[in-house]
């Protein structure tokens, strides 16, 4: 069994703190799945004023493993046999897809390795869309989920966060998990000591205070032992729920239009992702009058800007049992968690930095070439 360091709760406190400047940041991101990650990572290459963004590590990610009770699902809900659906969590696409005439055999749906690197790919197309460089930026991350509670998934990317976070440098490193921590969790296991060097954020699942099963949310689902260990391993941790948290983050077409779409090439990238979001061709949503899309993953990026946009509380941090649901665990190390967001003041900065993307990225690359860095 790995042992993990003791950090003391008045430890914890200093190493969530904010601080002036920016912070060191890696983030760690499923950024082909939907199309909340390229928001985040170009809101965060935008803010060089509160993030340093040492690396970007693509996260495995995959809805294979949903076709078989996807396809049960429907059956049972054609044939009306009155038994219950499999897994409720799929109630709202089974309903889609019959509506749509979609048959789930026909659905393109991937597993954890293509869509790590379908993510490493996507990561590399928003930086280009910036004009900026990945190369020394940009890292492979595990090309499956953790096999078993305590095998770590060897990659570059594990190794990449390692490294930064045993880096000689006085500033918190903040890991930004926006997606599966299979990578975290697996570098947590392959050199435990870093459990005690860095701050990980994640966005997933239900607020702890509830009893709710956290089955709906892809983040949490598709590794549980990687999810599980986040939780065991002491390792400070915001957690930033999805539901119902992050879900005020919507965003509608009309908003896109004034606001998104012509600010350059990442503007135009942006709006394209809104209007071709692969989730809606997946799930068999067509867009309709007043429609509105959540862009999960900013809770993230927003809380690193400006901690008053995502009021947090301090909480033990509970376990996270084989139901996937929350535990009591009233001796366990502090954690912060997401109770609150401010939706308008978030989409402001991101929509004002969009608008004033030259000047903020020639700033950042003159800086990078007078300290002799950039990637």
């Amino acid at each position: 069994m790995t042992v993990f360091p003791t950090v003391t709760d008045t430890r914890r406190m200093q190493m969530f703190a904010d601080r002036p400047g920016p912070a060191r940041v890696l983030i760690d991101t499923d950024a082909a799945n939907e199309i909340d990650d390229q928001f985040a990572i170009a809101w965060a290459m935008l803010s060089p004023d509160r993030m340093d963004v040492e690396a970007i590590v693509a996260a495995p990610y995959g809805h294979l493993h949903m076709r078989e009770e996807l396809v049960a699902e429907i059956k049972a809900r054609q044939e009306n046999s009155g038994t219950e659906l499999v897994e409720d969590k799929y109630e709202t696409w089974v309903t889609h897809l019959i509506a749509e005439g979609i048959d789930p055999d026909t659905l393109e749906l991937t597993g954890p390795a293509e869509g790590m690197e379908l993510s490493y790919e996507e990561i590399i197309t928003v930086l280009d869309k910036m004009g900026l460089g990945a190369d020394g930026l940009v890292y492979r991350g595990s090309d499956r989920y953790m096999p078993a509670a305590d095998t770590p998934v060897q990659s570059e990317g594990a190794e990449r966060i390692i490294e930064a976070a045993l880096a000689d440098d006085e500033r918190v490193l903040f890991v930004v998990a926006i997606g599966a921590v299979t990578n975290v969790a697996s570098a947590l296991l392959m050199a435990p000591e870093i459990a005690g060097r860095m701050v990980v954020t994640w966005t997933s699942g239900y607020p702890t205070w509830t009893d709710l099963s956290n089955r709906p949310s892809l983040n949490l689902v598709q590794d549980s032992h990687a999810s599980r260990l986040l939780f065991s391993s002491g390792v400070p941790l915001v957690y930033l729920p999805g539901y119902h948290i992050g879900a005020q983050l919507r965003f509608s077409l009309p908003e896109m239009e004034a606001w998104i779409e012509g600010q350059g090439e990442i503007g135009d990238y942006l709006f394209h992702l809104y209007t071709n979001n692969p989730i809606r061709i997946q799930r068999g949503i067509t867009p309709f009058p007043g429609q509105s899309w959540i862009i999960w993953d900013l809770i993230n990026v927003a809380w690193l800007i400006d901690r008053s946009w995502v009021p947090t509380r301090a909480t033990p941090t509970p376990r996270l049992d084989e139901s996937l649901r929350w535990r009591a665990r009233p001796d366990g190390p502090l954690i912060l968690e997401a109770v609150g967001i401010d939706r308008d003041a978030i989409y402001h900065d991101l929509i004002v930095k969009l608008a004033d993307r030259e000047r903020i990225l020639s700033v950042g690359t003159a800086a990078a070439g007078a300290s002799g860095g950039g990637s």
